[in-house]
């Protein structure tokens, strides 16, 4: 069966917790992604800030993006998966939390993120449209 470490995308780059928003911002914009692990000083993952986040959680509260902290916005656990869990663990791991990548993780080390893009690319087709159905539900 298909593993998270086969399908992952690697090296991925974390936001620190430490980080603006708009330094945040600015790197999703660098590196073209919607989506970033926060990592803290210790280089434990602390969650995840997505681009949707920024907007909603701060922006449209009329918040200054450069006096909140990344870390400010990561909320609870992370959802994570393990570079050893088959396909299914992520698609079901993705379809309970509703989210749409995930941070792999192997023992306490961030190594890489399976994106629904990448589970769209490697999986058979009913499999990536049950997690499409599951994943497109409205707010």
């Amino acid at each position: 069966m298909t593993t998270a470490r086969e399908i992952m995308t690697p090296d991925v780059s974390c936001v620190r917790a430490s980080d603006t928003v708009l330094q945040a911002a600015r790197r999703m914009a660098e590196l073209d992604v919607g989506a970033l692990p926060i990592c803290g000083e210790d280089d434990r993952l602390k969650g995840m800030l997505t681009d949707r986040d920024i907007v909603v959680k701060v922006l449209a509260q009329g918040k200054d993006p450069v006096a909140v902290h990344a870390g400010e916005l990561a909320q609870g656990e992370a959802v994570t998966v393990g570079a050893d869990d088959d396909a299914e663990v992520i698609l079901q791991t993705m379809a309970t939390h509703g989210v749409r990548r995930l941070p792999v993780i192997d023992g306490h080390d961030l190594v890489g993120i399976v994106a629904q893009a990448d589970v769209a690319r490697s999986l058979p087709e009913p499999r990536v449209g049950d997690l499409l159905s599951a994943l497109s539900v409205d707010d």
